[in-house]
């Protein structure tokens, strides 16, 4: 019988992704969401995808009365902790929501995994740990200075999960540091969907190129970039996906602790992104520059050779078909799953 994979959050973007990519390696995975960053509708677009209908569960990662029950009645081999709070603005204005969900969460999930015996746990982290970077790419090894509630939630998860690896060396963890995710399936059926205003650039990008905004509005043009707009380490979602399920393999073979950083290596700048958007839409994408967002850095890309090293893993999309693959689901789904 396939092993079965607890995915905490795996109604949302990089969950729902990465759920097909353990079907795809023989997985079974079960999700676990609460819903309120994600949309009950992609169950059926998985179902298109995998030719299976994914067992989902409604409910909270906090619940521990839901999560005893969920590993009472079905031996997971695995977890791959999602669920969270993921928005650093947010985070400033609500830091208590984030502390109680991101930690209070992630822990109890673990206290649940102990109590059943299930002890390989793959984390999604987050490279807002490092803060401003000293010089990028940047190594695992950098200062870790998170600048927000939010990046501060993800260190403390991490600090934790290392003091439970430390106190109990039978767990196998991959904390999973990765920067910034886009793109969408190849075939449209799933994309990332965000409620509200979105966080990052990729939707503002698609939701001008399908005519629901009239200009993307680009946050400083004098940095000392080779264009003056910022740049950032854009990582195809299904590339992150695989780095997963790696991640879950490697941990199958060993018990260990890794952290590891997921992205491609090189950054790529405001502009260069908006230029290939347009070569992937045939459309023009009107934007307007204007001033610094306080707490941006220039320039943010890591180094991503430990996780090729380790898990024999690297991002091999390009830029090209990121946005290519965005806008693919953008056209098919211009209200995202509604």
């Amino acid at each position: 019988m396939s092993q079965r994979i607890l995915v905490t959050g795996g109604a949302g973007f990089i969950g729902s992704h990465t759920c097909v990519a353990l079907a795809a390696a023989g997985y079974v995975p079960v999700i676990l969401d609460n819903l309120c960053n994600s949309d009950v509708r992609v169950l059926e677009r998985l179902h298109q995808i995998t030719g299976s209908t994914l067992q989902f569960i409604q409910g909270d990662v906090r619940d521990a009365a839901l999560l005893a029950r969920v590993f009472a009645e079905t031996p997971f081999a695995a977890a791959i902790h999602f669920a969270g709070l993921k928005a650093v603005g947010d985070s400033v204005s609500d830091p208590l929501a984030y502390y109680d969900t991101n930690v209070g969460g992630s822990l109890m999930l673990a206290s649940a995994m102990r109590d059943a015996g299930v002890n390989t746990l793959i984390f999604s982290s987050s490279a807002t740990v490092y803060g401003e970077p000293e010089h990028s790419p940047i190594p695992e090894d950098a200062a870790l200075r998170p600048a927000s509630p939010y990046g501060r939630s993800k260190l403390m998860v991490e600090q934790a999960l290392v003091d439970l690896y430390r106190s109990q060396p039978g767990w196998r963890i991959a904390l999973l540091r990765y920067f910034n995710p886009v793109g969408a399936h190849e075939s449209g059926l799933i994309g990332e969907h965000p409620h509200g205003k979105p966080n990052n650039l990729m939707p503002f990008v698609c939701q001008v190129a399908v005519g629901q905004r009239d200009k993307l509005q680009i946050h400083g043009g004098d940095y000392p970039t080779p264009d003056g707009t910022g740049v950032r380490d854009y990582v195809h979602v299904m590339d992150l996906a695989e780095g997963h399920v790696a991640a879950l393999k490697h941990a199958e073979i060993q018990s260990s602790l890794v952290t590891l950083n997921l992205g491609t290596g090189q950054g790529a700048s405001v502009l260069e992104v908006v230029r290939a958007f347009e070569r992937a839409s045939g459309r023009p994408l009107p934007f307007e520059i204007g001033p610094r967002r306080p707490g941006d850095v220039p320039a943010y890309w890591g180094d991503p050779s430990l996780a090729q090293a380790t898990l024999g893993w690297r991002a091999r999309r390009s830029l090209d078909q990121m946005c290519a693959d965005s806008w693919r689901w953008q056209q098919r789904n211009p209200e995202g799953y509604r």
